[in-house]
C-alpha cells in the first residue's frame, strides 16, 4: 500500500461536491468534527446525518473507527470519515457517556472549545485554572476506552496538566506554534516539545487566522514553518489538520464563537469588520489541492519518507495505537 493521505480536522459543508473533491485529491481519511456545542441528542442527529451520506455516497465514503479501516478505504477507492467532538458537551456532565460515544464511533474529543468547560479551560479564557477534577476522571476514562485527547483549542496550563496526566499520548489535531504565529489558538514552544516529547502529535492549521499572514500566506512560508517544526520536534509526530470549514455559511462561524452562551457577539480570531469565515490561501481552496503541499514540503527539502509522514503516515500510525481499549 502507498502511504495514505490523512487531514485530521475539518469541518467542510459536506456535500456531494466536496465528497468528489475528496476523491479526486486523493483523501484516503478525514477526522470531522459532530459537535461543536451541541448536547448528546443533538449531537446523535449529526451522527444520523452522517449514516444517511454513508448509505448515499457509499461509493465514495466509508466509516472509520479502526486504523485498518485507513487500509480499506484505500483499497476501496474511498474516503475513511473519523468523528470528533469540538467540545466536550455532547458527555454533558456525565462521565459514563465517554464509553457510549466511542460505542458510538467517536474517536476525538477537546476538552474545551474556546470557553472554560467542566473539564478544562479554553484559550480565550483570562485565567487557566488547568484541569478540573471533573476533567482529570474525564481524561483517565478516555485513555481507557480508546478517545483521543485532544486540546486545539485549550489553554497553556490546561494543556501541558492533559499531557501529563494522560497516560496515552494526547493531539492537537488543528494549530500551529506561536513562535511562527502568534495567535491565541496556536501553540507554544513548551507545549509542542511536551507533546511531541511523550508520542502525541500536531495538526498544521490551515485556517487563514492560524497562518502568517492569514490569507496571503504563501506555500513555501507554510512549509520553511513545518521544516522548523520538524527540526525542533522531528518529523515524525506532525501531521495535517486543515480546519477546512469549505462552503460554511458565516452563520456557521458565529455558531463555533457564539454557542448559547452569551447574548453579545463575540467575533473570536475575526473583528467586526472581517466577522465572518476568512478567505483560504490560494494554494489551498479544497481537497483537490493537497498535492500543492506535498509538492512544497519536497521542494523545502523534505524526504520522501518525510513527506509521506506528514501527509498522513504519522497520523496512520497514531490511530493505531489510539482508537482501542488500553
Amino acid at each position: 500500500m502507498t502511504a495514505p493521505l490523512i487531514d485530521n480536522l475539518q469541518y467542510a459543508n459536506f456535500s456531494e461536491k466536496v465528497f468528489r473533491q475528496l476523491r479526486a485529491g486523493g483523501v484516503d481519511a478525514i477526522h470531522v468534527t459532530i459537535a461543536y456545542h451541541e448536547s448528546f441528542r443533538e449531537m446523535i442527529l449529526n451522527l444520523e446525518q452522517w449514516n444517511r451520506w454513508f448509505e448515499r455516497y457509499a461509493d465514495m465514503l466509508m466509516r472509520g473507527t479502526e486504523a485498518r479501516h485507513v487500509h480499506e478505504a484505500q483499497q476501496t477507492g474511498r474516503t475513511a470519515v473519523f468523528f470528533g467532538f469540538q467540545n466536550p458537551s455532547p458527555i454533558e456532565d456525565d462521565i459514563g457517556l465517554i464509553e457510549i460515544v466511542h460505542q458510538l464511533g467517536v474517536r476525538f474529543m477537546q476538552l474545551t472549545y474556546n470557553n472554560q468547560s467542566l473539564l478544562a479551560t479554553g484559550c480565550y479564557e483570562d485565567e487557566d485554572s488547568g484541569l478540573t477534577r471533573m476533567g482529570r476522571q474525564v481524561v483517565t476514562e478516555m485513555n481507557r476506552v480508546g478517545l483521543v485527547v485532544d486540546m486545539s483549542h485549550s489553554g497553556e496550563r490546561s494543556t501541558m496538566e492533559a499531557i501529563e496526566h494522560s497516560t496515552r499520548p494526547i493531539a492537537i489535531t488543528h494549530a500551529n506554534p506561536d513562535w511562527w504565529h502568534p495567535a491565541l489558538r496556536n501553540k507554544s514552544d513548551r507545549v509542542l516539545k511536551a507533546l511531541t516529547n511523550s508520542g502525541g502529535m500536531l495538526g498544521f492549521s490551515l485556517y487563514p487566522h492560524h497562518l502568517a499572514g492569514g490569507t496571503n500566506c504563501t506555500l513555501t512560508a507554510f512549509c520553511e514553518m513545518i521544516a522548523e517544526a520538524a527540526d525542533r520536534y522531528g518529523a515524525e509526530n506532525l501531521g495535517m489538520g486543515s480546519d477546512l470549514c469549505q462552503d460554511q455559511p458565516d452563520s456557521v462561524v458565529t455558531w463555533m464563537r457564539v454557542g448559547r452562551w452569551t447574548k453579545e457577539m463575540d467575533y473570536g480570531e475575526g473583528d467586526a469588520a472581517a466577522p465572518g469565515f476568512p478567505p483560504m490561501p490560494d494554494w489551498f481552496q479544497d481537497n483537490r489541492d493537497w498535492d500543492n503541499i506535498r509538492d512544497g514540503l519536497r521542494e523545502i527539502g523534505f524526504s520522501r519518507a518525510e513527506t509521506d509522514g506528514l501527509m498522513g503516515a504519522n497520523w496512520l500510525r497514531f490511530y493505531e495505537d489510539s482508537f482501542g481499549p488500553a
